[in-house]
């Protein structure tokens, strides 16, 4: 196994929100970072891009924009390094993409790195299992202004694991939109609402609701450093596997 203190962490998207919060996350733990690139290029260390911070590095953390994924991935692939992928607004040809290169290299693709939310879907993945179909779903998320994708990433992995629990895929019961609605809610679907504003870090409620009475299974992020830590941890975890696409719920043994 390889020492944790020694692995060399790259990190993509340096300069946003993520990218901050995993550099103070590894000061506080001692992670050695061997670099980080923005947009525009080096925001600490002395790599430009994505290709030569692979070269330098043990793992890559890629918390970058959708648009930077296929240039990402082929850098990782290209120097066979693992790469944890927490970017979201992710679509279909992104997915393939990302499935293709985890027959190469060790992938991890979280929507959300945090070890509450991803033990909150095992919950949600749990309750939908047990309870019957006349329990509606619905799925409530917060974030702040500045977040361009909706539903959430974490929302959508919450609808997942409801959609897994009664052995149905989302796609098919997902209800993403409500506004205009013409007819009362359809039985079996899984609601998805979506609200914006303010710095909020991350508020995600999964509500089953049935006549008389409702469980709501909830999850707060208080600071993005939360998300920063479980990256750090995806990250050294990766080091050490084989080829493969993981999930935090691997990293975490749920």
């Amino acid at each position: 196994m390889t020492e944790e203190s020694s692995v060399k962490i790259g990190l993509i998207g340096a300069a946003g929100r993520m990218g901050n919060a995993i550099q103070e996350a590894a000061k506080q733990q001692n992670n050695h970072l061997s670099g980080g690139i923005g947009r525009h290029g080096a925001e600490f260390g002395s790599c430009n891009d994505s290709k030569a911070l692979a070269e330098a590095s043990d793992v890559l953390i890629d918390f970058s924009a959708a648009t930077a994924l296929k240039e990402n991935l082929d850098a990782a692939l290209y120097y066979k390094k693992p790469i944890v992928i927490g970017t979201t607004g992710l679509n279909d040809a992104d997915q393939q993409l990302i499935k293709q290169a985890s027959s190469q290299i060790p992938v991890i693709l979280a929507a959300n790195t945090s070890l509450g939310v991803n033990m909150l879907a095992a919950l949600v993945e749990q309750a939908a299992a047990k309870l019957g179909d006349d329990w509606d779903i619905e799925i409530v998320e917060m974030h702040h202004r500045h977040k361009k994708d909706a539903p959430s990433g974490t929302a959508l992995l919450l609808g997942r694991a409801a959609a897994k629990g009664r052995g149905q895929n989302l796609d098919d019961i997902a209800d993403l939109q409500r506004c205009p609605a013409t007819e009362p809610r359809k039985i079996g679907s899984i609601g998805f609402a979506s609200l914006r504003g303010g710095s909020v870090a991350g508020d995600h409620m999964v509500v089953f609701a049935n006549e008389g009475e409702r469980i709501e299974l909830g999850h707060r992020a208080e600071s993005r450093i939360i998300f920063a830590r479980g990256a750090l941890k995806a990250a050294l975890w990766l080091a050490d596997q084989s080829a493969g696409l993981y999930q935090m719920k691997d990293v975490l043994g749920l």
